[in-house]
């Protein structure tokens, strides 16, 4: 139940309604509803889309650091959407390193079994990688896959025989030269880059074989490359994971970061 008190801050036109006992406020942001915990407060202002939703910025009034908050909406309507946002959860909070994005907070919902839409919160950055890679420039052939067209052996890592038709039926090409294609390019550069751009993943170089290849030598210091202490777990990836026991799992997860208090 919303009460008629709003939240806003000077230089922001967003304003809130508490909810929720004044737990939470929801935000209208430029017809989007946002529904967050009450310690992020305004200026609330949208950052960017994609395609699950919108992403805003707001403070943390406890830390007054800046984060970014996405909001994933109808996120239990199917099964695959849902297992890709917990997937995402359960891979960042699994990371800790200073070159991968962290995942501040889950905001928890207000009712456990009352919910479907998912707001995390994320340190804020200055850019991200689709503003990146990001172009006007049109595609045209000269751009495409330089690979060439993989043979079946280079098919065998596919389960689906329907990935492996479609493939098949795509128009043959041969593999370019890429020291053609690059000829200022360092010959180191496009060794690497060969290694790295093979259809086969068994056949493709390792992550610890790329990071000891000669052109990475100014890069590559043994001593801080931190190596994972666990192995990520994949247990929700069973098909037998329903759209009920992934949210089940996302509730758990925004549980870790706000736990009932202790009396």
């Amino acid at each position: 139940m919303a009460s008629t008190k709003e939240s806003s801050s000077e230089g922001s036109n967003i304003k809130g309604v508490h909810t929720h006992g004044g737990q939470y406020v929801q935000y209208n942001v430029y017809g989007n509803l946002f529904e967050v915990s009450s310690k992020y407060v305004p200026p609330l202002r949208p950052i960017g889309r994609g395609a699950y939703g919108i992403v805003c910025a707001a403070v943390n009034s406890q830390t007054r650091e800046e984060v970014a908050i996405k909001k994933i909406g109808n996120a239990f309507d199917n099964r695959i959407d849902a297992k890709r946002t917990l997937r995402e959860i359960k891979l960042l909070c699994h990371m800790d390193h200073e070159n991968v994005i962290a995942i501040k907070d889950i905001i928890r919902p207000p009712k456990k079994d009352a919910f479907n839409d998912v707001y995390i919160v994320y340190e804020l950055m200055d850019t991200d990688l689709h503003q990146i890679i990001r172009s006007d420039q049109p595609l045209t052939d000269d751009h495409c896959q330089l690979i060439g067209s993989p043979d079946d052996a280079s098919l065998g890592f596919l389960r689906s025989d329907n990935a492996r038709r479609y493939v098949r039926q795509l128009p043959q090409c041969r593999k370019q030269q890429f020291s053609a294609r690059f000829p200022n390019m360092s010959a180191g550069a496009v060794d690497l880059l060969e290694k790295m751009l093979v259809f086969d993943p068994d056949r493709r170089i390792t992550v610890d074989e790329a990071l000891s290849h000669p052109y990475l030598a100014s890069l590559h210091d043994i001593n801080d490359e931190p190596v994972c202490a666990r192995p990520f777990i994949f247990d929700f990836e069973q098909l037998s994971c329903s759209e009920d026991h992934i949210k089940e799992l996302i509730w758990r997860e925004s549980v870790k970061f706000n736990p009932d208090p202790i009396h």
